[in-house]
């Protein structure tokens, strides 16, 4: 049995925890001093080079006359233009994340007959193990769904008579079995949590094989599992959108390093959805909803520039909102002119807004859009061009849609499995040494003293 204090921070915790503030303190000044890229980033945002990949590509600048210039950004998949995919799938008028899967997974588009034949397998791994639902999820319902879909993923590993079998056949097997199950753990957590702790009536819908993802998310998430042939087209293209992206990011990288050491898939990907758990990389766009709901309580005329530019200020200032001096959804740490994946949302958030009645929203984001530069031009000291990221359109996309903000972040992370996939695959095939980055000690050294001299 726990004890009552077991959760409990004591006042004895907190002077301790001071000795932890102080002593951990590291001057920033060193960072410079030693030339040490800190967050592996230098002072103008880009990457530390840490290592090569062939899964996708990140194109923020060109060069003219041998110098780096701004240009509107890029995303390639496997060498292909994120756009012209989009594009591709939506003149077919078909969904197009099973076949993003399948080109980060394997290399290449795929033809009709492997479109197929990755929509069968995807569909065939969606039921979860016998009893899962009601012994793991059902009887152990979270607050939080990262937590719960991590926890479902590491108890996995107990079902799998194979699970720290790294041979590539079966981590494949593994890779595409949490690619079709993500959907299902997310949503039935969710129903779990309203359920349990919400006393709301518990819905539990068993996916359809002849559904693409998107379509059995909103499927099993929907009391009445109804959906327009427009909000499932949306809800894929956000997967698309959301699968990949230059390996570099937190996730991803925690994939390649904790794949590095040889441990198991359920591992691997249990420390990227802990690394995409953070607000700083997967919940983003929950934060981005927040404080456009907080604007729009604050400001009484939506199409009043005066007072949306008056209201990003106090943003900058620490004045508004959660006063953390952000305008969520604006910058990037790679792209300044454009983010491709925004710039691909904008047209088809529109035509959603204009099915749920909520013109008025988007102007304002559109507005938001672009003053925001503006204003940070004006307020803040920045290095590069600051633009919209795919966060400041993607929260406002989850609400017109009706899911959840507790879904917001699994949704994220049942797009970017087929990335982490990828680059576990990457990894093994390429298996050589540990990951293991140097850290370099700024500590004095200090003799030892016995214990009745300290």
């Amino acid at each position: 049995m726990i004890r009552d204090d077991f959760f409990s921070v004591t006042p004895e915790l907190v002077d301790l925890s001071r000795l932890c503030e102080t002593q951990g303190k590291i001057d920033k000044d060193l960072y410079s001093k030693y030339d040490v890229k800190r967050g592996l980033r230098d002072i103008n945002g880009k990457g530390v080079l840490a290592g090569l990949t062939e899964i996708s590509e990140i194109c923020s600048s060109k060069i003219v006359n041998g110098e780096p210039k701004p240009c509107d950004g890029k995303l390639y998949y496997r060498g292909v233009d994120v756009e012209d995919i989009v594009r591709g799938f939506i003149h077919d008028d078909r969904f197009g994340f099973e076949e993003v899967v399948y080109l980060l997974m394997f290399g290449k588009l795929p033809t009709k007959e492997q479109y197929s034949q990755i929509n069968r397998i995807l569909a065939t791994y969606r039921n979860l193990p016998h009893y899962f639902t009601r012994d793991v999820i059902l009887k152990a319902p979270s607050k939080d769904m990262m937590n719960a879909l991590a926890r479902c993923v590491l108890t996995l590993y107990s079902y799998d008579p194979n699970a720290d079998d790294t041979w590539l056949p079966n981590v494949l097997r593994q890779c595409l079995e949490l690619i079709a199950i993500f959907p299902v753990v997310s949503v039935y957590s969710y129903q779990a949590y309203i359920h349990y702790h919400m006393g709301q009536s518990l819905i539990i819908h068993s996916p359809q094989p002849l559904l693409s993802t998107a379509e059995n998310i909103l499927y099993m998430l929907r009391p009445d599992s109804k959906y327009t042939k427009l909000e499932a087209k949306l809800l894929d293209m956000s997967l698309v959108l959301h699968a990949e992206h230059g390996g570099g990011n937190n996730s991803s990288f925690t994939t390649h390093v904790v794949t590095s050491s040889g441990t198991d898939t359920y591992s691997a990907i249990a420390a990227a959805l802990g690394s995409l758990k953070g607000p700083k990389h997967g919940g983003a766009n929950i934060k981005v909803v927040k404080m456009f709901e907080d604007m729009e309580r604050n400001i009484s005329d939506f199409t009043d520039e005066d007072a949306v530019r008056n209201y990003l200020t106090k943003l900058l200032h620490g004045e508004a909102f959660d006063r953390a001096g952000l305008i969520y959804g604006m910058g990037h740490a790679v792209y300044s002119i454009s983010d491709p994946r925004a710039r691909v949302f904008k047209g088809f958030v529109e035509k959603l807004s204009e099915e749920k009645g909520r013109q008025k929203e988007f102007q304002l984001y559109s507005m938001v859009e672009r003053l925001a530069p503006e204003v940070i031009a004006k307020e803040r000291r920045i290095y590069k061009g600051v633009s919209a990221n795919v966060d400041f359109y993607s929260g406002f996309v989850y609400s017109m849609l009706d899911l959840p903000q507790k879904l917001f972040t699994p949704i994220f992370a049942i797009a970017r499995i087929a990335g982490w996939s990828a680059h576990r695959m990457e990894e093994l095939v390429n298996s050589g040494k540990i990951i293991r980055p140097a850290y370099l000690n700024v500590h004095d050294r200090v003799e030892y003293k016995d214990i009745i001299d300290r």
